[in-house]
């Protein structure tokens, strides 16, 4: 691969699940259309896209999910009416998030796993490096995770994932790498050579304590992965499942990232993010502060 052919400038994000862990509330709208203070779930990881230099995003939508394609549209009614009140502010607010990056859409018929997902997007990705960003993960730090694995691509040119070190007795709630130390380099002992991926595994049983965030950058070679990837429960195909086979055909990176992550797509998880990212907010966060300091618990 030349320098140039390893540049990450697409991102696919999967947003076609049911929300299943938050009903009633994603009965009739997206689980990533749920409002993180006040944006929803899925623009926190569109930002975070931007700010890591991907120009095209790829949503990976299904049935019910058309309020996605709506928030990232165009909205003159919306911004007429702005106007005509003088809500300068919110009407540049509006035009800004439907002006942030290219978009397209693709359509996962059946929920089959998110390794299927990201299949569907191989005709929009092509035969180019591409990040995946799941949407109800939440990463928050000076660098972009994104950004942060990316440049291993591109200076490596080997696939790379995100890992941050969990509890012990939390590792059957995620997917955890067996990895050894990868060469010398700029990242130190941060950056590994995945041996293995093991799916949520047992306490006691984990080869690491490092779980996979939900952030990946991938080269095209993970799509024939995929295509060779037998279904697992449920008939779903699993992406852990492709990356146990690249990193054995193509090899597999990991980065222990730096930054901080809230899993959105648990409840417990949802409230952390909306608590600490609402005492950052410059407009009400140390009025939010005086509050949750005088709650009688």
């Amino acid at each position: 691969m030349t320098q140039k052919s390893r540049r990450v400038r697409k991102a696919v994000l999967p947003a076609a699940g049911l929300g299943t862990r938050f009903l009633p509330a994603t009965k009739a709208q997206p689980k990533e259309m749920l409002p993180v203070v006040d944006k929803p779930l899925i623009q926190y990881v569109v930002e975070e896209c931007l700010a890591s230099g991907i120009e095209n995003i790829i949503i990976v939508t299904g049935r019910g999910k058309n309020a996605i394609e709506d928030h990232f549209d165009n909205a003159p009614e919306l911004e007429r009416f702005l106007e005509n009140k003088g809500k300068t502010d919110q009407v540049e607010m509006v035009r800004s998030i439907s002006n942030m990056v290219h978009f397209s859409y693709t359509r996962q018929k059946e929920p089959l796993g998110l390794g299927h997902a990201v299949l569907t997007a191989r005709e929009l990705v092509g035969d180019e490096p591409f990040a995946v960003l799941l949407g109800d993960v939440i990463i928050r730090g000076p660098c972009p995770a994104t950004r942060q694995i990316a440049e291993v691509y591109e200076e490596t040119g080997i696939g790379t994932i995100a890992v941050e070190p969990v509890p012990a007795e939390r590792t059957h709630l995620y997917g955890v790498i067996d990895a050894q130390p990868a060469e010398p380099s700029r990242w130190g002992q941060r950056l590994l050579r995945v041996r293995n991926l093991v799916e949520k595994p047992q306490p006691g049983k984990a080869p690491s304590n490092l779980a996979v965030t939900g952030r990946y950058v991938l080269p095209p070679e993970v799509f024939d992965c995929l295509e060779r990837t037998s279904p697992g429960s449920g008939g779903e195909i699993q992406l852990t499942d492709a990356l146990r086979l690249m990193a054995r055909e193509h090899g597999l990176c990991a980065l222990a990232y730096e930054g901080k992550s809230y899993d959105a797509g648990d409840k417990l998880g949802f409230l952390k993010a909306t608590v600490e990212i609402a005492l950052e907010n410059s407009e009400f966060g140390e009025d939010f502060r005086a509050y949750l300091r005088g709650l009688k618990l």
